[in-house]
């Protein structure tokens, strides 16, 4: 039974009603002797008349329940219309201030929504084709001029050495791809634990040395850091170990001597996480792209990647409730600060 039907028969119903309260208090004041039944008398002489005129109200109750749904009308057919290939339509607001307006303001905010997710799923698999269509060229390349002609063993160790950097350049994606989906759930879907965040960053920094011999990393603990729970949080060790890698990993690769500095500290109710470098620095324009996924902005001439890591990182700090900022200065270093609220 649709709405208009069911707010009629409510309105008729409402209307018999209040007729009949109405008839009770009449009888009540105007018939008090008993012999006088003023329902049998209406029952009788005027059944005909309240059948015309209960069926008028039908009538009137079914059209004015017509023209108040019509907005609502208006709204299920716009929305009908939009599919996935004109996901720019929305749907028309006639009077933003009553309940029509609202819904349909509703409406076009899921659809802002959708059109976001929308585009940036188009975003996204272009920008992986992209980053894979390199080292899969490059390793298919390799592979075919291997297989063009004799060679000596030490120029197949060559190839061979070309195509495991290729085959771990799409391997980094492919694991950062993984954490970013991670960092993507929602909090219900994760599973969160107290962990204490210096033993995170210590197991982060041994694993970043120990990646690249190169690399150097210099925790610092604050003397007021002491108590386990002035550093504790709760959040997925996983997550929160991966984004101090890729935060350790960043400052190393775009500092000269290749050194990291990171430093916990706490006040009140937060904990203080800085990794900063004396490095190449990063520009304004930059700074406004840092955390859009696959964004590489002037740095990329500098070292190798593949615009994950930041994003991770911002996604990650905000699964967790916490906060990121930036300072950075070009030719002078880059400070990634993070801020969590300790158990």
């Amino acid at each position: 039974m649709k709405i208009r039907t069911k707010l009629t028969l409510r309105y008729l119903l409402a209307t018999v009603l209040l007729v009949a309260a109405v008839f009770v208090v009449l009888e009540e004041l105007l018939f008090p002797k008993a012999g006088y039944d003023m329902f049998r008398i209406l029952s009788v002489k005027l059944l005909a008349i309240w059948a015309v005129v209960f069926a008028i109200l039908f009538v009137i109750g079914y059209f004015m329940a017509r023209n108040a749904l019509m907005p609502v009308s208006k709204i299920v057919k716009q929305v009908e219309e939009i599919t996935a290939s004109n996901l720019n339509r929305r749907v028309d607001i006639d009077n933003p201030k009553d309940e029509t307006g609202e819904l349909a303001a509703t409406f076009n905010n899921m659809l802002d929504r959708l059109e976001g997710s929308f585009e940036a799923h188009k975003m996204f698999v272009s920008n992986v084709s992209h980053e894979l269509r390199t080292p899969l060229a490059a390793l298919i390349a390799e592979l075919e001029l291997a297989l063009y002609k004799e060679r000596s063993s030490d120029e197949y160790k060559k190839v061979i050495e070309n195509v495991l950097a290729d085959a771990h350049s799409m391997e980094r994606l492919s694991n950062g791809l993984m954490d970013l989906a991670k960092a993507s759930y929602h909090t219900d879907q994760i599973k969160m634990t107290p962990v204490r965040l210096d033993e995170a960053l210590l197991d982060a920094g041994a694993a970043v040395m120990k990646a690249r011999g190169d690399y150097h990393v210099d925790l610092i603990l604050d003397a007021d850091t002491d108590d386990d729970k002035m550093v504790t949080v709760n959040g997925n060790e996983y997550l929160l170990r991966t984004a101090f890698v890729n935060l350790m990993e960043n400052n190393c690769k775009f500092s000269h001597n290749h050194n990291a500095k990171v430093q916990i500290s706490r006040s009140n109710d937060k904990v203080f996480i800085c990794f900063s470098d004396t490095g190449i620095g990063i520009s304004p324009e930059d700074m406004r792209q840092l955390f859009k996924p696959f964004y590489r902005g002037e740095n990329r001439h500098f070292s190798t990647g593949n615009g994950i890591g930041m994003a991770l990182v911002e996604r990650i700090v905000t699964l967790h409730g916490g906060d990121i900022t930036v300072d950075s200065h070009r030719g002078k270093g880059t400070q990634f600060t993070l801020a969590f609220t300790h158990v």
